[in-house]
C-alpha cells in the first residue's frame, strides 16, 4: 500500500495523526507526569489523556521553541487545571505568555467547543487577578510565575488552542475567541490567538525527526573564488587538516548526509591515506584529490578589502554536506588520532553554494562521484522515493532505513538498508522473476528503466508497513533455512543456499497477505506470518526439491533452475498447486541427512568471491551471531568496542577482511582466531570457518555468497580435523 497523499504532498489525515501520535508518545512518554492519570486510567483511556497532555508540550515546543523537557515542565493538565492544559513563559528582551488548551482525537475530529473557551479565559481572570489558589500545585507555581512576567509591562499573551483536525472550528468558537480577547484589549492589544491544526502539528513532528542542519566553520588558504556570472557561488582552495577532523568529530556520520554513501571503513585505499597522512603529511595535498562540499548558502569573511585573495577567507557553510571525499575526511580523522603530526597535511577542498537547489545539488554529486568505484545501488541514495521512505519509516514505525552504503550496518531491530528492503519487495512481488532475477547477484536490483527490477519494486513507492513486514518475513525465512540446512545435504542442501529467494517467494504466496501494508503499530500481521513462516518453510523445502528433480530426467542444476525466471514460475505454480491439494515432500524426502558423512572438499570461497568480484571493495560485513556459544563468549568483549564486531570487504586473495578495530588485512578465518585470542575465549575451538561468519549488508554470510556463485561451500582445511568436533559443537 502506497502512503495517500493529499495536494500539497502530504499525507493523508489519517496517517498525519496517527505519525503525530507516534512521535508524541516517543519524545513524552518519560516527560510528562502522569501519575494523577495512572490512578484513574487504563487502556486506551489513559493513552488518550497522556497523548492529549503531550500535544500541549508540543504546542508549547512550536510556538517558543523550548526543547522537550522545558516544554513538558509547562503542562498542568489535570484536576484544577481551571481550563488551561499549559502555561508556557518566555522571558528575555521580548518576554511572552502563552495558555495552551489542547485537544486530541485519534481521528482527526477534535471538536471546537465554545464552552473550552470560555474556561481558558477563565482562568486567565484567575491568573490576572492573582487568584492562584484554585490551580492545582503545578499550575499555581506556573501562573504566579506568568502574572510575575505579565506585571513588568504591557507584555502579550496569547491564547494556543492546538486540534488534531484539518480545519477551523466553527463560528462559535471563534467569536468566543474574540469576544475574550475584546475584553482584555480595552486598553490596548494584548491577548491574542494561535489556532494550530492537524497537518501543522503533523510538520513540527517531522522537523523533529528531521536530521539537524550541518553548519561547518571553513578557513582557506591559498583560495579562489568563482566570478559574479558564475551560475553558482563556489570557492576552492586548501584547508588544514585539522579543521577537516573537527567537521567529523563534530558531526559523524551526518557530514555525509547527501553523498550517495558514507564513508566505507578501513579499506586499503583509506590505510594507504592514513599512512601518508602519519608519515608523510606534506605529501598529502600531491596525492589526494581532495573534498568537494555543498552548502545551501554561505557567509564569508575577507581579511582585506584590497586584496582579499592574498589573505585567508573564512566561511560560514550553512546546511552543508561533504558529497566526495568521505573517504578522505575518515582518513584524516582517524590519522589525528593516531599521531598528531598529521595535523601538517593540506587538503584541497571546493566549495559550492546550491541555494538549496535540489536537482543541481542531485546532479553534482553524481557527477562528482563518478571517478570512483561506485555503482548504480550507490547512485540510488539520490532517489526522492528513498529519503521518503527513510522520513515516513522514522514518522510511522520510529525505525531507521539505511539508503547510503555504510560501514556500519543497522542492528535488526533498529530498522533495515535499503538492499534488504529491495530483496524482501523483489520475494514479496506477485510475479516470481524477480526472485529469480536476483538469485546470483543483487545487481539487478538497481536497474532502472522498463525492464529493470528497481522501478516495478519502488514505482510507486511502497507504504512502510509493507517494506517492514515484507523485510520481517524473508528474515523469518533465512533463519528458518539456517536451522534446516543441517537437516539435509545433497540438492536439498544446495536449495536452502540457492533457493532462498524462491522460497522466500513462496512463502509470501503461501501467506495470507491481505494485511500486509495495513498502518498497525503493534505488527500484528508480521507477527503471526512469522510463527506460520516455520511450518510452511518446512513444508515447502522437500515439496520444492521434489517438484525440482521432477522437471527432466536429467535433474537441472539447482543454482540453475533458482535463477531462471521461466522455471522458477513452472516451479512456483507447480508447488503451490500441491500445497493446495495437501501434498508435502516429508514422505518422499530422500534427501534428509541420516549420518553424518564426509564432504568433498570445496573450492575455497575467498578466491570464488575475489576472482568473480562478487563483492565491492569496502563492502561493509557484520560479526553472525548465528552461533550460541560464541556469540556468549564474545558478548562483553565486543560490547566494549563495536568497532570489534565491524570490518570491510577488499578484493585480496588471502586476506580479504579488513578489520575495524585495527585497520589490518585478515583471512576470515584467520580474524575470527584473533579475535577468539584477544577476548580471552578459554574454551575456543582449535578451528573456525570464518566464511560462515562474516555476514554483508545484504544478510548473507561470505559462505553464503561462495556457495550461491559456484554452487559450493567452504569447509575448514583437513588440517583442521582437530577442531572440527568443537565447532560442530558451536553451530548447534
Amino acid at each position: 500500500m502506497n502512503v495517500q497523499q493529499s495536494k500539497g504532498g502530504k499525507p493523508d489525515l489519517n496517517t498525519q495523526v496517527r505519525q503525530v501520535g507516534n512521535a508524541l508518545r516517543g519524545i513524552y512518554a518519560d516527560l510528562l507526569d502522569t501519575s494523577d492519570l495512572a490512578a484513574k486510567y487504563t487502556g486506551d483511556a489513559f493513552e488518550k489523556r497522556r497523548t492529549s497532555r503531550a500535544l500541549a508540550a508540543q504546542a508549547v515546543r512550536i510556538v517558543t521553541n523550548f526543547s522537550p523537557e522545558e516544554a513538558a515542565a509547562t503542562v498542568i493538565d489535570g484536576d484544577l487545571d481551571q481550563g488551561i492544559d499549559a502555561i508556557a513563559v518566555v522571558e528575555g528582551a521580548k518576554p511572552h505568555v502563552y495558555l495552551v488548551q489542547s485537544k486530541w482525537s485519534s481521528e482527526g475530529k477534535a471538536k471546537g467547543e465554545r464552552q473550552a473557551v470560555l474556561e481558558l479565559l477563565a482562568g486567565l481572570r484567575l491568573i490576572d487577578e492573582e487568584n492562584f489558589a484554585p490551580f492545582n500545585p503545578r499550575g499555581r507555581r506556573l501562573a504566579e510565575y506568568a502574572k510575575s512576567v505579565m506585571d513588568q509591562g504591557t507584555v502579550p499573551i496569547t491564547q494556543v488552542v492546538v486540534m488534531m483536525r484539518p480545519d477551523i472550528p466553527g463560528e462559535g468558537f471563534m467569536q468566543a475567541i474574540k469576544n475574550g480577547e475584546d475584553e482584555f484589549n480595552r486598553y490596548g492589544p494584548v491577548l491574542g490567538n494561535r489556532i494550530i491544526l492537524a497537518p501543522e502539528v503533523w510538520a513540527s513532528v517531522r522537523a523533529d525527526q528531521a536530521p539537524e542542519p550541518v553548519n561547518l566553520t571553513a578557513e582557506l588558504y591559498p583560495w579562489f573564488g568563482m566570478g559574479s556570472d558564475a551560475l553558482y557561488e563556489s570557492y576552492q582552495g586548501v584547508i588544514d587538516a585539522e579543521q577537516v577532523a573537527a567537521w567529523a568529530e563534530q558531526h559523524g556520520t551526518n557530514l555525509f548526509n547527501l553523498n550517495i554513501r558514507k564513508p566505507l571503513g578501513r579499506t586499503p585505499i583509506n590505510n594507504s591515506l592514513i599512512t601518508t597522512l602519519t608519515e608523510e603529511p606534506a605529501n598529502f595535498w600531491y596525492y589526494n584529490n581532495g573534498i568537494t562540499v555543498l552548502c545551501d548558502r554561505a557567509e564569508k569573511v575577507e581579511r582585506s578589502a584590497r586584496a582579499p585573495q592574498q589573505k585567508p577567507l573564512k566561511l560560514t557553510l550553512f546546511n552543508a554536506s561533504v558529497v566526495n571525499g568521505a573517504q578522505t575526511v575518515r582518513a584524516v580523522a582517524e590519522a589525528l588520532e593516531k599521531e598528531d603530526v598529521a595535523a601538517e597535511a593540506k587538503i584541497s577542498i571546493r566549495i559550492i553554494v546550491t541555494h538549496a537547489a535540489k536537482v543541481f545539488a542531485s546532479n553534482t554529486t553524481r557527477a562528482t562521484n563518478r571517478q570512483n568505484s561506485v555503482g548504480d545501488r550507490d547512485f540510488i541514495a539520490l532517489d526522492p522515493v528513498q529519503g521518503d521512505i527513510l522520513d515516513e519509516m522514522r514518522a510511522e514505525l520510529g525505525l531507521e532505513y539505511g539508503v547510503q552504503r555504510s560501514e556500519v550496518d543497522l542492528p535488526e531491530e533498529s530498522g533495515c538498508t535499503v538492499v534488504e528492503a529491495a530483496v524482501a519487495l523483489a520475494c514479496a512481488h506477485a510475479d516470481s522473476q524477480y526472485a529469480a532475477r536476483i538469485a546470483l547477484a543483487l545487481d539487478p536490483l538497481w536497474e532502472r528503466g522498463p525492464q529493470g527490477v528497481y522501478d516495478v519494486l519502488f514505482r510507486p513507492r511502497p507504504g512502510v508497513y509493507l517494506l517492514w513486514n515484507a523485510v520481517q518475513v524473508l528474515r523469518e525465512v533465512r533463519r528458518c533455512l539456517l536451522d534446516l540446512r543441517k537437516r539435509y545435504e545433497g540438492r536439498a542442501a544446495a536449495l536452502t543456499e540457492h533457493g532462498t529467494y524462491l522460497l522466500a517467494h513462496l512463502v509470501f504466496r503461501l501467506l495470507d497477505t491481505e494485511g500486509i501494508d495495513e498502518p498497525d503499530t503493534k505488527l500484528t500481521w508480521v507477527e503471526e506470518a512469522k510463527a506460520k513462516t516455520r511450518d510452511i518453510v518446512e513444508r515447502l523445502l522437500p515439496l520444492t526439491i521434489q517438484v525440482i528433480d521432477a522437471l527432466s530426467e536429467r535433474r537441472p542444476q539447482i543454482r540453475a533452475v533458482c535463477s531462471d525466471s521461466d522455471r522458477c514460475r513452472e516451479v512456483t505454480e507447480r508447488v503451490l498447486e500441491a500445497m493446495a491439494q495437501g501434498k508435502d515432500g516429508f514422505t518422499a524426502d530422500t534427501y534428509r541427512r541420516v549420518r553424518p558423512t564426509r564432504k568433498r572438499r570445496r573450492p575455497n570461497a575467498v578466491q570464488v568471491l575475489v576472482d568473480k568480484r562478487v563483492l565491492n571493495e569496502g563492502e561493509p560485513l557484520t560479526l553472525s551471531t548465528a552461533y550460541p556459544l560464541e556469540a556468549e563468549a564474545l558478548k562483553d568483549w565486543l560490547a566494549d568496542d563495536p568497532q570489534r564486531g565491524r570490518a570491510t570487504w577488499t578484493n585480496h586473495r588471502t586476506k580479504p577482511v579488513v578489520w575495524a578495530a585495527d585497520g589490518q588485512q585478515y583471512s576470515p578465518s584467520g580474524l575470527i582466531t584473533r579475535m577468539w585470542e584477544l577476548a580471552a575465549w578459554a574454551d575456543r575451538p582449535v578451528a573456525n570457518q570464518g566464511t560462515a561468519r562474516w555476514v554483508t549488508s545484504s544478510g548473507d554470510t561470505l559462505a553464503d555468497l561462495a556457495w550461491r556463485t559456484l554452487g559450493d561451500l567452504e569447509e575448514p582445511d583437513e588440517s583442521d580435523e582437530a577442531g572440527r568436533r568443537k565447532e560442530d559443537e558451536i553451530g548447534q
